[in-house]
């Protein structure tokens, strides 16, 4: 019985940076991002990925990880998963030892993401323009160590955030996070209403943008 071929990956770039989102923020990491993505936000800041990159095989990939030397990854698009590579890289990065780390759009199913890896999974507000993507099932495999996160472009998509925290007691699967969309919802005026409702939420807001205003590769 013959082997599989090794897995290919397109991919958009690998570097070393710090985390800018989730509870590891200011932490060392690579980046593993994959190219293409089956969403159109509104207020998409990566839409360099979605074409291009280059073709590379798995082996190569875990090199160029290893070549940085620090044992967090994360594994970012685009919308990684929408890549069948995805998932034995994911695999992989885990037995090689990582702290592996996922972020994806959550319209693509998380079902067979290895349980090592930590799951960072958006829910696409009103103001995405991609609300119909969300797919609910996923709520279903999210484990405790998982974050779930709202980008909250104005107040419409904050009281929808707000709601569909409550109505399915989203805080009781794992942390929820809330973002707001640069340049179009003030951080302040998203922590006062975060306070004001005493939501049981985390406030986000982008570190690599604050230090290095959001330029690819950081």
């Amino acid at each position: 019985m013959g082997t599989s071929p090794p897995a290919i990956l397109r991919v958009t770039e690998i570097f070393f940076s710090l985390q800018g989102e989730s509870s590891r923020v200011g932490l060392p990491t690579t980046f593993v991002r994959l190219t293409g993505c089956p969403l159109r936000c509104v207020w998409c800041d990566t839409a360099y990925a979605f074409h291009g990159g280059e073709n590379l095989a798995l082996d190569e990939i875990l090199r160029r990880v290893a070549a940085h030397g620090v044992p967090r990854v994360c594994v970012s698009g685009g919308e990684p998963l929408a890549q069948k590579g995805c998932l034995p890289l994911l695999a992989a990065l885990c037995d090689d030892g990582r702290a592996v780390s996922l972020e994806t759009s959550g319209a693509v199913d998380i079902a067979a993401v290895d349980p090592r890896v930590s799951i960072v999974m958006d829910l696409k507000a009103p103001g995405s323009g991609e609300e119909r993507k969300n797919r609910w099932s996923n709520l279903a495999h999210l484990k405790a160590k998982d974050e779930l996160k709202f980008v909250l472009a104005d107040e419409a998509d904050y009281q929808w955030a707000r709601e569909t925290l409550r109505s399915r007691r989203l805080d009781a699967l794992c942390p929820i996070l809330f973002s707001p969309v640069h340049g179009s919802l003030e951080p302040r005026q998203l922590a006062e209403w975060i306070l004001r409702d005493r939501l049981p939420v985390r406030l986000q807001v982008q570190l690599h943008r604050i230090l290095w205003g959001g330029e690819a590769g950081h």
